[in-house]
């Protein structure tokens, strides 16, 4: 396989599992927040889960051919500490995007109608009120603002970049082994959401949160979308990078170089008679 081809494949991976987490993410945001009774209004726990089984899904679906960063923030932190190419940051990065993008456009095509009806019933539209915004992209919970939200957003996202090198350390024995490790970061990411989540959302992924902004932009949500009340679009982006860089650097100092290595065998040393 060509370098070309490789690389190819590799950014239509990325695409395919951001697209993938924001199907099974952005539905289960739909149905907590467009239905009443919402299903999940007294089960938080339960979005939580299922936005943790679409990242364990998208890793299962597309690990083998490019890891699945499926978050720049991920791929920026691995371009730094582990030697992957900076060459690939920018292309990886915008596949995931397009995969956010795509994906929002899927969960659209499925709630519109929930959606429409949703804003009449509550006397909203999207530009002035941005009438289920939610549903696609992050906002500042309440009493939160746009400034606290980037503390937040970067402690969040160190925390997760954090537990993926923990977790995809080979050094790590204690760690999940073999397939398990993508079970374990879909729960990683359920408990951030579970213990955090109503502060803002919990975005911890630039391309989770820009690639449906981006789409709704052109949806009729407009300066709603972007760049949003209080100019907080950026804050999901620039929060989780600068936290994804942090958490790694925090793994690799505190933890990494007191791991216990395995031995390294003698060589045989052959005799002849």
């Amino acid at each position: 396989m060509t370098a070309r081809k490789k690389l190819i494949g590799e950014l239509i991976a990325e695409c395919i599992a951001v697209f993938i987490i924001i199907l099974f993410g952005d539905s289960v945001a739909a149905m907590y927040t467009l239905y009443d009774p919402s299903p999940y209004k007294t089960a938080y726990w339960g979005v939580c889960i299922v936005w943790g089984l679409g990242v364990t899904i998208a890793i299962y679906a597309t690990g083998a051919v490019s890891g699945t960063h499926a978050n720049p923030a991920v791929t920026v932190a691995l371009a730094v500490y582990r030697g992957f190419s900076w060459a690939k940051v920018a292309p990886y990065c915008a596949a995931q995007v397009l995969g956010g993008f795509l994906g929002a456009v899927v969960v659209y095509t499925m709630f519109s109608p929930v959606i429409e009806h949703f804003a009449i019933s509550h006397g909203l539209d999207r530009i002035h009120d941005g009438a289920a915004a939610g549903v696609f992209f992050t906002h500042p919970g309440e009493f939160v603002t746009p400034l606290h939200s980037f503390v937040v957003e970067t402690i969040l996202t160190a925390m997760l970049v954090f537990g993926i090198f923990a977790i995809t350390y080979e050094h790590n024995t204690v760690a999940p082994q073999a397939n398990s490790g993508a079970l374990i970061i879909g729960l990683l990411v359920a408990a951030i959401g579970a213990s955090a989540g109503y502060l803002d959302a919990w975005a911890i992924n630039p391309a989770r949160d820009f690639g449906p902004r981006l789409f709704c932009y052109f949806a009729g949500w407009g300066p709603q979308a972007l760049p949003s009340p209080g100019n907080y679009w950026w804050v999901p982006i620039l929060g989780p990078i600068c936290g994804g860089v942090i958490g790694a650097g925090l793994y690799r100092t505190l933890i990494q170089p007191f791991m216990p290595r395995p031995a390294v065998a003698a060589s045989s040393i052959e005799t002849s008679v």
